[in-house]
């Protein structure tokens, strides 16, 4: 990075912050503070509830899944405009009529006290883990590529949000947005124009969709019922629009979102305007990840994409290893060129298939190499991985050793272990070195900025949802006795409560990030943690719309039951994530029923 590209980083997010901080200077009533003043524009809402879900993860994760695996993850967001309809229809309209601060409000009127609070415990959990892990996210990514410090990173970020979100609350929020999801735009519009201009001038883009087909990049629909597939389309139209549901229409950090709104009208076309943009949204940031395998098709690619781990590796006793690995793939590389440039003239069956073949035997190197890597920064791991290796090449001269399938499953966790090790887990990192290596001055600090205002967008209206519901739904609520904010009843005191609880949560997130771990993809991490949860809580508001019979007791005490069913669930890893939400829907219903219908005095 050169200074134009610092002038780009810190010149935009300073405005971005000063604008939010300078915008919403007037923010002294609930009112103002917790609902925005009820004054927000349709194309704000919808923007700041783009901006809300696609934090920098999605900029960082989704390319390196397009990267790695193609389209087929698009399908996890084909639920979203089936939500948003229902959203419209139903959530709106109610949360408006009884004029709420929170979505959990509703649940006492309708419920009772401890459903209320259980269902905002349930949202504080999960959501203030994710806070933490959206700072996290491209702090420790930039981290090991730039080199800055973690800690520093993590702070810097947090503390950015934290200006705007405490002096100016909800408004500060949405009117940030606004211009973060501009230069989002403007940031990944010009990375996509730029990585086409840099490959190769005879490769045009119709080629470059031929030769991500070749390589099976562009399989975007997947009609199996595979349940060991994370994404297909049955997955996404069905556990995707539970998720989907239970995000936006009863997630405090979106429903802030919209009840900011004008008017019910206002607040349905921002729903409306994101349920039509989002896929077309997510396919074109894949489209990029995929536009950077075409490019590295024709300029070698790094084995490892993290060079701290490559370096770590070469400076150990297995690089010669590793540099004969380098060979392998360098060697490959000059196969796989010659191909491409083949497809791009002539697009033939017999070239696809070579194509695909040389991009399933890269896919080999690399995990090799990451393999590798985790030796040499584990030795422990090595160890262990020598001691199995041995033992299982003993039992093979005695087929009847009950001990081998358990042993060789040992073995192969160990190898897959290897490549979800935070050393080894490039995937998140392709699209930064990208980049930082290929992109020209001042572009650089640009998508630097996109990555950190989407860090900075997505953590300001979490903190500010989790501060929103322990003002109102915790603190407020149990300290009066009273469901609803009365303005002229010492307002000013809830103001001052919201914000410190606003700079608590932004804190503690910031504690969380310098705490965290990466899991396998940062974007599948988030909505894990959304799947374990988002089931139970929507399972509670539809009993809470549509029976009318089921009362509060049977509710509260179904809801433990089912998170404690879906967390083991998850655990012993039978199904794939998305469709917790539907498990823990469907269950929470289904025991709050029984329960119900067993017991005719339930209250």
């Amino acid at each position: 990075m050169i200074a134009l590209d610092w002038i780009v980083l810190i010149g935009t997010l300073a405005a971005i912050v000063g604008y939010g901080t300078w915008k919403t200077r007037g923010s002294k009533s609930s009112e103002d503070y917790i609902r925005g003043g009820s004054t927000t524009k349709w194309w704000t809402i919808g923007l700041s509830v783009m901006a809300t879900q696609a934090s920098a993860i999605t900029f960082l994760s989704t390319t390196g899944q397009a990267y790695s695996d193609g389209m087929g993850f698009v399908q996890f967001y084909f639920g979203v405009p089936i939500a948003m309809v229902i959203i419209c229809m139903v959530f709106i309209p109610l949360y408006h009529k009884l004029k709420v601060y929170t979505a959990y409000e509703f649940l006492e009127n309708r419920f009772d006290l401890k459903t209320r609070s259980l269902t905002a415990i349930l949202f504080l959990v999960q959501r203030g883990l994710a806070a933490g892990i959206t700072i996290f996210a491209p702090a420790i990514i930039l981290s090991i590529v730039l080199g800055w410090n973690l800690i520093t990173l993590n702070i810097i970020i947090g503390v950015l949000v934290i200006i705007y979100t405490v002096s100016g609350g909800t408004k500060a929020v949405s009117v940030t947005q606004k211009q973060q999801m501009f230069v989002i735009f403007a940031g990944m519009f010009a990375a996509f124009f730029i990585t086409l201009d840099l490959i190769p001038d005879d490769v045009s883009f119709t080629n470059a969709l031929d030769i991500a087909g070749a390589s099976g990049k562009m399989e975007v629909l997947d009609f199996s019922f595979d349940l060991d597939n994370r994404y297909t389309i049955w997955t996404g139209i069905i556990g995707g629009s539970f998720l989907a549901l239970s995000y936006f229409g009863t997630d405090q950090s979106q429903v802030q979102r919209y009840l900011s709104g004008k008017s019910v009208k206002e607040m349905r076309w921002g729903m409306m305007f994101n349920g039509l943009l989002k896929v077309p949204m997510q396919f074109f940031i894949l489209l990029v990840g995929v536009m950077v395998f075409v490019f590295y098709q024709f300029n070698k690619a790094p084995l490892n994409f993290i060079d701290a781990s490559t370096e770590k590796v070469m400076a150990s006793e297995y690089s010669e290893e590793y540099q004969a690995l380098r060979d392998k793939q360098t060697a490959l590389f000059d196969q796989k060129q010659t191909v491409s440039l083949k497809l791009a003239k002539s697009y033939n069956e017999a070239d696809k298939k070579k194509l695909l073949r040389l991009d399933s035997i890269e896919k080999s190197y690399r995990a090799e190499a990451k393999y590798l890597i985790k030796r040499a920064v584990d030795s422990d791991y090595g160890v262990k991985y020598d001691k199995l290796s041995k033992e299982l090449s003993e039992i093979k001269t005695n087929p009847n050793d009950p001990t081998y399938e358990e042993k060789s499953a040992e073995l192969t966790k160990l190898y897959k272990d290897a490549a979800k090790d935070n050393a080894t887990n490039d995937r998140d990192y392709m699209f930064i070195s990208f980049i930082l290596k290929y992109l020209p001055n001042g572009l650089i600090g640009l998508l630097l900025a996109v990555i950190l205002s989407a860090a900075m967008s997505s953590t300001a209206s979490e903190i500010n949802a989790l501060a929103t519901i322990t003002s109102i739904d915790l603190y407020k609520r149990n300290r009066e006795g009273s469901v609803a904010i009365d303005p002229d009843k010492d307002d000013a005191h809830y103001v001052k409560a919201t914000k410190l609880f606003t700079l608590g949560w932004g804190i503690l997130a910031i504690i969380i990030a310098c705490f965290a771990s990466l899991a396998e993809n940062l974007i599948q991490l988030v909505n894990i943690i959304g799947s374990i949860f988002y089931g139970n809580v929507l399972g509670i508001f539809l009993l809470a719309f549509f029976f009318k019979y089921v009362k509060g007791n049977a509710v509260f005490v179904a809801a433990l039951i089912t998170q404690v069913i879906v967390v083991f669930i998850w655990y012993i890893d039978v199904i794939p994530f998305l469709w917790l939400n539907l498990v823990g829907c469907i269950l929470v219903i289904f025991l709050a029923m029984i329960l119900q219908s067993t017991n005719k005095k339930v209250a």
